[in-house]
């Protein structure tokens, strides 16, 4: 699993490699793998976009 000091503080250095992600018609955001295009997750907790994921167009 990948580390970026100091652990706890919310922030990643770099992007997340091999994912995207989207938005629903209902606002929820869901993870793809871009390697398979398969939907991975999706965000119900609120409506905020994943953290380091790019988005598609």
């Amino acid at each position: 699993m990948a580390k970026n000091p100091p652990v706890g503080d919310g922030h990643r250095k770099g992007a997340v490699k091999d994912r995207s992600q989207t938005q629903t018609p209902s606002g929820h955001y869901v993870k793809r793998d871009t390697s398979t295009g398969r939907f991975m997750d999706v965000k119900t907790t609120d409506k905020t976009p994943f953290k380091g994921v790019r988005k598609e167009k």
